[in-house]
């Protein structure tokens, strides 16, 4: 079992209990899929640049992406409708406790004058979202064989109801908001 899965069963849940009083377990809120996508509109001259996102992605999160190609055509972009323009990938049950514990607890910290993430990055039903700057602050991406530095969107998708309830979950996981005591 993932170490940050068993940090919330163990801890986290009877802690999350007690502060919203809630009177059944299946009332605490819980982690139900992180989504990771990389928007690459430069892919359009150069393709090279999404197989190469595509196989990043794939070390990082341990799932195979899947390609997102563009719903419309826009004539400004010289985006037709159906090319490849980027990849994601929907984590679920224990690679997604492996992503987020690896995440927060060494890919976070590498960044350049980390002072935590935004707390207000929420969208009022408990779901987090989070943009980083360059895919090489994962441990799986060797420094060296990086052409193109990409940033990528990290969404936590929860089963908190309001924003509260999902901040007091996340950081519990141990997510560094800006402002809170830890840091």
């Amino acid at each position: 079992m993932a170490r940050l899965k068993e940090r919330y069963l163990k801890d986290i849940v009877p802690e999350l209990q007690k502060q919203f009083a809630y009177k059944n377990i299946m009332q605490v809120p819980k982690l139900e899929k992180v989504v990771v996508n990389v928007g690459l509109g430069e892919a359009l001259q150069n393709p090279k640049l999404l197989e190469k996102a595509v196989e990043q992605i794939g070390a990082i999160t341990g799932q195979r992406p899947v390609v997102s190609k563009a719903k419309k055509s826009i004539a400004t972009f010289k985006l037709r409708k159906g090319q490849s323009i980027g990849c994601k990938v929907t984590l679920r049950g224990d690679r997604m406790y492996e992503f987020l514990d690896r995440l927060i607890s060494l890919a976070l910290p590498k960044i350049r004058d980390f002072r935590g993430v935004s707390a207000k990055a929420f969208d009022g039903r408990g779901n987090y979202s989070l943009g980083l700057s360059e895919q090489i602050i994962f441990p799986e991406i060797n420094y060296d064989k990086v052409e193109h530095v990409h940033g990528m969107n990290v969404v936590v998708c929860t089963t908190a109801k309001t924003d509260e309830e999902a901040r007091a979950l996340l950081h519990r996981l141990g997510m560094p908001f800006k402002g809170t005591k830890e840091n």
